[in-house]
């Protein structure tokens, strides 16, 4: 008698239009994986990615989801049911950071949006996969990366303690989620990248910031996003199936 055929992976990738992202969707798909990314604006470079997917034989799809809406991630979730099956691997690494001031011109809103897209949307992401993924809910099992910092033990002072608080928090979830739900076929696990060389310095106010700091890291460059995303994929692959509430640094060595 045939064996029946190996259940498809399925990916879930937050913020997959750019960067870590992007770059995590395009390994993830050439490993097999039909491929959800998310998008909060940018549907155009959203769009591209599919494309530069689908033209090499991958499924993928693009969902406009905000993950610190709690609707939108359960929308985004049901969507992929439907479209490409039960995920088996989820990584959060929708993140925002707000323009580089210090502390004491910090207001709650600004506050509040770091957290609600870098930890809240994490958890309510996390969430919606563990409910598909374990055992305890008839899944198969999978696994979770989050996208972390190094500015999470670096603290990011005078730039974005917010944010650098948020990736601590990102990092504490890794652990306590990891430690939850590991009898229940479920790896959780972070990367913690340090100066990548993508647009989200941009966003800061520093989009020179790579090369601003490039001499104060050990190997004396920036990284790049498909360096962060051979490390999530190596976490996501079966080759990392003892390791799990860990946190891999991408960074150089800073």
């Amino acid at each position: 008698m045939a064996s029946a055929p190996n259940p498809r992976k399925v990916i879930i990738v937050t913020g997959g239009n750019r960067g870590i992202g992007a770059a995590v969707a395009r390994l993830a798909a050439a490993d097999g994986y039909a491929v959800c990314i998310s998008y909060l604006n940018n549907q155009g470079a959203a769009d591209a990615v599919v494309a530069s997917l689908t033209g090499q034989g991958a499924t993928a799809i693009a969902v406009r989801a905000d993950v610190a809406v709690e609707d939108d991630v359960v929308r985004m979730f049901e969507r992929v049911d439907a479209s490409l099956g039960r995920v088996t691997a989820l990584v959060n690494n929708a993140g925002i950071l707000q323009k580089q001031t210090r502390v004491e011109q910090m207001d709650a809103e600004r506050i509040g949006r770091v957290f609600a897209t870098n930890v809240i949307g994490s958890f309510i992401c996390s969430r919606e996969a563990v409910r598909r993924m374990s055992t305890r809910h008839g899944g198969r099992g999978g696994a979770i990366v989050n996208v972390s910092s190094r500015a999470s033990r670096l603290g990011s002072p005078g730039e974005y303690v917010d944010y650098a608080a948020s990736k601590a928090a990102v990092e504490t979830l890794t652990i306590g989620l990891a430690r939850e739900v590991a009898a229940e076929g479920i790896r959780v696990n972070a990367v913690a990248p340090g100066i990548i060389d993508t647009d989200i310095h941009a966003s800061g106010g520093d989009p020179g910031r790579v090369e601003r700091l490039k001499d104060t890291i050990p190997m004396k460059r920036g990284g790049t996003p498909d360096e962060v995303a051979n490390a999530v994929l190596w976490l996501l692959s079966d080759a990392a199936s003892y390791t799990t509430a860990a946190t891999i640094d991408v960074a150089g060595g800073r």
